[in-house]
């Protein structure tokens, strides 16, 4: 049965916005009252985005007016429409649905197709079907520059086909973990969205080299990609991808395991802007080709290569003599880093915040007495399973030019030769918010509650392993179970 809503029927306000509205299941609907849920398809279909919670209800759920047949209220006579509709494009998907059923004018307004630039469902509802990027797509045409629709598992082909005609101007795409989609997307995107600067498909597994190439042919615009997890790209998809789209300036290739060196060495020789590269895992790279990377990309900041464990101390010399902006290098799992490598990179590269050394077992004080002369900026410090690190490595830290203003974080699991002498060295460090303890087995509780007052706020993550209990007095208990007797 529909029931009428201050003049303007349910249907109506469906037919107009795309958006279903049910009953509420929890309470009773009064006649000009309705409690609602949103649905980001057309009326019938199924998965809604819950209303926002308000603590003026008398129960869980929005009870919001509907449409009032009086569209001359006050902020309606005072305020333009065009400013109106400026604040309305400051507000998200949900908060904007609601002020559609506010009146007429409102729905006009909350609906324009102006206001729905940047749409992110994430937060929202995961399990929409195709048909509402298509509802989406038609509703926001032109304007649409930003939409994510990451983890949408049932969105496909078709749907992104759809979408990719009616928003030509998108410049901001995610589709990570969309894992319907395949090249089709691809080709879509390569042939309606020329303006498209960042894309998202890590996780998109059925990915392959002819996305790649698409993307080169279209997409010249590109400048941040993330294929991370597919794991069909070789080193062919890499060179059509980079003769096309010279302007990268972040690259995210992380679980890529077919590429090789030669992939590094089109993307140094093709994309000097890049900035970002993230080759976690790519356990086939070597220092050949992240060499060439270095000399390539001048302006590099951030350098993952966690995983990789073929590279040497060749590889921080290369990032020394080469990348003086660096700011992040995530080298973790990497063993055949030394000190001699790290010395190099630390008195050339000044803008270093965030290091992940984990795993990194042959680096010593030395490394971090380095640091703490020539990295003021250093803000996130991993040395967890660095085993040869001692307290006077962590005093050098703790004096260091970083030490007072900047290190906000420092990992020191499985480091067993730190004790509580460290945490002392670390008092001064005044900006310091987190620390990791797990199994050291020389820090105490003591340490930990001195450290704490002196820095009341720093979250301390540790594990103190249960007192083994003492063996049993007087004998007559015996120390093997039946099993043993019987065996």
């Amino acid at each position: 049965m529909r029931r009428e809503m201050n003049g303007v029927t349910k249907s109506r306000f469906e037919a107009a916005s795309g958006f279903a509205l049910r009953p509420c299941q929890d309470c009773p609907v009064e006649t000009t009252r309705m409690c609602i849920s949103f649905s980001l398809c057309q009326p019938g279909e199924v998965g809604t985005i819950q209303a926002l919670k308000t603590s003026a209800s008398v129960h869980d759920h929005v009870c919001v007016q509907m449409f009032s047949n009086n569209d001359e209220a006050v902020i309606n006579k005072k305020l333009p429409k065009e400013l109106l509709l400026r604040i309305f494009s400051f507000l998200d998907v949900v908060t904007l649905c609601r002020c559609a059923q506010v009146s007429r004018a409102w729905n006009v307004l909350a609906l324009d197709g102006s206001n729905w630039q940047r749409i992110d469902l994430f937060d929202f509802q995961r399990d929409i079907e195709g048909r509402v990027v298509e509802n989406i797509s038609k509703r926001c045409g032109g304007f649409l520059r930003k939409l994510s629709l990451r983890g949408c598992l049932g969105v496909g082909d078709n749907a992104l086909r759809t979408f990719a005609q009616n928003c030509r101007n998108i410049e901001v795409l995610n589709l990570n973990g969309c894992t319907k989609i395949t090249d089709a997307t691809c080709t879509s995107l390569s042939k309606f969205c020329s303006k498209l600067r960042h894309l998202d498909l890590a996780s998109c597994t059925s990915i392959t080299n002819l996305s790649l190439k698409a993307l080169s042919e279209g997409c010249p615009l590109l400048e941040q990609l993330n294929i991370s997890w597919c794991d069909q790209v070789t080193k062919d998809g890499i060179q059509a991808l980079v003769r096309g789209c010279g302007g990268l300036k972040a690259l995210f290739l992380k679980g890529c395991t077919q590429l090789e060196d030669e992939a590094l060495k089109y993307i140094g020789a093709h994309c000097p802007e890049l900035v970002t590269l993230n080759l976690q895992t790519c356990l086939q790279i070597t220092d050949d080709g992240l060499i060439t990377i270095c000399r390539g990309c001048h302006k590099l900041q951030s350098l993952c290569a966690s995983g990789c464990s073929n590279i040497t101390d060749a590889i921080l010399n290369a990032l020394g003599q080469n990348c003086p902006r660096l700011r992040i290098l995530e080298v973790a799992r990497c063993s055949q880093l030394t000190d001699v490598g790290f010395t190099t990179l630390a008195r050339n590269c000044h803008e270093l915040e965030k290091m992940d050394l984990e795993e990194c077992v042959q680096i010593t004080d030395s490394t971090l007495i380095q640091l703490s002369i020539h990295c003021p900026r250093l803000q996130v410090l991993s040395l967890s399973h660095c085993e040869l690190i001692t307290d006077d490595g962590i005093r050098h830290l703790g004096n260091g030019a970083c030490a007072h203003d900047r290190l906000e974080v420092i990992e020191l699991d499985n480091c067993p030769l730190i004790t509580d002498a460290s945490l002392e060295h670390l008092k001064s460090c005044h900006s310091l918010e987190r620390i990791e303890l797990y199994d050291c087995q020389q820090i105490t509780r003591a340490g930990i509650k001195r450290l704490r007052t002196h820095l009341p706020n720093i979250k301390v993550h540790a594990y103190f392993a249960p007192v083994t209990p003492p063996p049993s007095v007087g004998g007559s208990r015996q120390r093997f179970c039946r099993c043993c007797i019987i065996l």
